[in-house]
Parts: C-alpha cells; structure tokens; sequence
C-alpha cells in the first residue's frame, strides 16, 4: 500500500506541477494578468492550508488540489483556450523532469558539504539530520559544558520538582541540565536542574549530579555548521605535506602539463588526419580508433616496464608526460571539428604564404577553440581525479597527489566521517568551480563536434 500510495502521489504532483507551470507560462507570455495572478496565489494558498490536511495524506491532497485549481483557473479566465497546450505542456513536464533528474544527482554532494560541517555526536542520529547543529554550551567551573534537557524517564530521577519547576531564559526547556562527564558511550554525569542566564549557570537548591542514559536526556541543540573540521582535517595531513600545499602543487603540476601536452598533440594530429591528404590516411585513423578498444589494463604492464626503464617510477613524469603523444578519443573529437571548417579559409590562408603548420596554429586552431576548451576541461578533470596512476608509479610522500593523498586519509581516518568529507570537498572544490565557470565551453564544444546526441 505504501508503495502504490506514494506512486499515485508522484504521479499526480508531475501532474499538477507540468500542468500549472505550463499555464502560468501562457498566462505571462499572453498578457493575461488575472490567470497569472490567481494561479500564482494557488500554491501559497494550499501552502497556508496544508496543515489542516489530513497528515498521512498531506502530499496526495495538496497535488490533487493544485490539479483541481488549475483546471477550475484555466476553464474561470480562458475559456477559449485550451486548459492542455502540448505547446507549453511538453516543455513544463520536460524541465520538471530534468530538474528531479538533477536534485537527484546533487543529493550524494549536498549530503558530503553537510556531513563535513556536523559534530561527532550528530553523525549517528537516525534518521539522518540535514541541517548542521551543535550542542549549546555553556561556562561552569572553568569548563564548556554542554546544554541538556531531561526527558520524562530524567524528570523521575528529580521527584521533588513535580511541584516546584526551575525557569530558564532564552528559549531553553524549564528543567535544564549540563553535561558533566561523559562516562561512556552510554551513561553521562548530568548536573540539574540548573538556571541559565545569559550563559552563566546557576544551580538550583534542589540540584544534584545524576549519572543518566542516553533516553533520559536530550542534547540542547542549535543550527550552526562547524566550520572547524576543515582545519582539523588539514591538521591531520603529514606535516612534510604543509597542510596539503605540497600536494596541490603536485597535482596542479600534473594537471596543467597533461592540459598543455593533449592540447598541443591531440590537435595537431588531429589536424593532420582531418585536412591534409596522403597515403594510407584513412587506414591509419582506422587503426587509431582501433586503440580504443583496448583495456587500459591490457597495456598497463607495459608502461610501467617502459618507465621503469627510463627511471621515470616515483616521479611526476609517468603521469604527465604521455598526454604529450596525443589521445584517440581527442583526436577524434578534434578531427571531426576541423571537418567542418570550410577549405576556403585554409586555400586564403596558402595564398597569402603560409605553411601547413602557421595555417594550422594560425587559422586552424582559433577556429576549434570550443572543441579545444572541451578536451581541456575533460583533461583536467581527468588528470585531477587520477589515482591509479599515482598508486602504480608513486611512492614518496612528498611526490603524491591529491587523490592519492585522499585515499591515505580514508584509510586512517575513515572512522571520522565529518573529517573525510571536509578532506574530500576541499579536494572537490576546485574541480567543481572550474566546471561552474566553464560549462558553456565545454558542453557547446561537445555538442558542436556531433557528440551531443544528435
């Protein structure tokens, strides 16, 4: 039952919601204000009425109702139209999908930034907590102690305050306690009731220390992240590592020489395959693509063997230097992007003297400039994530990349989730602002060179 309830509810609020954004849109781009005007009020409308709803049925309803205004909205102040426009109704729905699509994909990160920002304490509750919180704190005896409140299984272990309560200011529970001592992971020292007034505590008469379990007493909490696990996480790095600095410059290395090398050979190759004509051209590329069919396992020993012959093993050369003998996959993409350049352009260019290679950084390579941006952005991502290749062919500690310095810290600090996660999204951040600000490129890129999926 469950299962076909919250079907039917999904169903019908993609419903509702493709139903009333595609009327809304007509009514805005129509002129007509009273349509717009009134379904515009509708959802703050059931938004107010949503707790006198019935709970266990509260989504249901509230999609049902949207449904049912919409209609009644559209048939009240556009008669003449009608209430399903594909026009407008296909678009809506299309864009409500892509946005769950793109909530749903955003979860696992959300869930990483919130997780990095939250106590020790607030990690095991369940069901999970979104929002980070902190226990409130207080000053007693030259000591931060943290804020409780007794529940009714605390309140019986107090049986003379069943007629006389302790106030307490500033939003807190009437009986209030701190924690004096955590005894284990199951019982605590609990000072109560105790008055707080503007962080000073003030003991009751009454007040005693109880040694309470974890279901007699609840932690006073408030909304505040803990900005303090990023240092912390970073103090826990080695410390030839300078708090990570040593690393960065290690990956920011590899990343940018594996940018410059793919971009240099991969076009330039790509250039030759795709404007200039001689024998066995086509049979080539045919081998080349071929290539892409091999595991990467299949010519893993390889490499290393040749770079073990070259003393390359434990050095940055093996992860950068081969980007410097073009890619397949980049050829390819860049390939088909020189193809569609019109030969006029190349023709102009021979006339007025220049050689294959000035025709091709001079006029070839501007022209590709969102294909290039494209495979450099991909590169980069790529060279920054890498850990395989780190694994296999580094082993000193001041040589290793983020992504490998990432898994060292898994390995010894995995029981301290809040720290892995404040680790993982300072390594992430960079790759993630870079994609933020370079999206255009890269997807017009893609999209231009016939991958897109057209």
């Amino acid at each position: 039952m469950p299962v076909l309830y919250w079907l039917t509810t999904v169903i019908a609020g993609y419903a509702a919601l493709a139903l009333w954004v595609a009327n809304l849109t007509r009514a805005l781009r129509l002129g007509q204000r009273s349509l717009a005007t009134a379904l515009a009020a509708t959802p703050v409308v059931l938004l107010m009425a949503a707790p006198w709803m019935g709970t266990p049925l509260r989504p249901l309803i509230f999609a049902l109702l949207l449904l049912a205004v919409t209609l009644a909205c559209a048939r009240l102040f556009a008669p003449d139209q009608p209430v399903v426009n594909a026009k407008y109704g296909r678009p809506a729905l299309l864009h409500l999908m892509l946005i769950t699509g793109s909530a749903i994909f955003l979860v696992p990160f959300v869930w990483m930034v919130v997780t990095s920002l939250k106590e020790d304490r607030q990690l095991a509750k369940l069901p999970p907590e979104w929002i980070p919180t902190q226990q409130v704190q207080v000053r007693y005896e030259g000591h931060t102690r943290g804020v409780v409140r007794l529940s009714a299984e605390g309140l019986r272990r107090l049986p003379h305050l069943s007629k006389e309560r302790v106030g307490v200011r500033f939003g807190l529970p009437p009986v209030t306690g701190i924690a004096m001592h955590m005894n284990d992971n199951i019982t605590c020292q609990i000072l109560a009731p105790v008055g707080i007034d503007a962080g000073v505590v003030h003991p009751a008469p009454q007040a005693r220390t109880l040694t309470l379990t974890q279901d007699q007493y609840t932690e006073v909490r408030h909304d505040a992240p803990v900005w303090n696990n990023y240092p912390a996480a970073l103090k826990y790095l080695p410390a030839d590592s300078r708090y990570g600095l040593v690393n960065l410059k290690n990956t920011l290395i590899i990343a940018f020489l594996s940018v410059l090398g793919t971009v240099l050979s991969s076009s330039l190759v790509a250039y030759g395959f795709a404007r200039l004509r001689w024998p066995g051209r086509d049979l080539l590329f045919g081998l080349l693509l071929a290539t892409m069919m091999l595991p990467d396992a299949v010519t893993m020993m390889p490499r290393f063997l040749i770079f073990r012959g070259l003393h390359w093993v434990d050095t940055l050369l093996p992860l950068w230097m081969p980007s410097f003998f073009a890619s397949t996959f980049n050829v390819f993409l860049l390939r088909q992007f020189f193809m569609a350049i019109p030969k006029e352009l190349e023709e102009a260019a021979r006339i007025d003297g220049c050689g294959y290679l000035r025709t091709y950084w001079s006029i070839m390579l501007p022209m590709v400039r969102p294909a290039v941006a494209a495979v450099a952005i991909m590169t980069f991502l790529g060279s920054w994530k890498d850990f395989l290749g780190p694994l296999i062919y580094i082993s000193s500690p001041e040589k290793m990349p983020l992504s490998y310095v990432l898994q060292l810290y898994n390995s010894a600090h995995g029981g301290e989730p809040n720290l892995l996660m404040a680790a993982t999204t300072l390594v992430m951040l960079p790759v993630v602002l870079l994609f933020f600000f370079t999206q255009r490129y890269f997807i017009e890129g893609v999209t231009l060179t016939g991958l897109g999926g057209r």
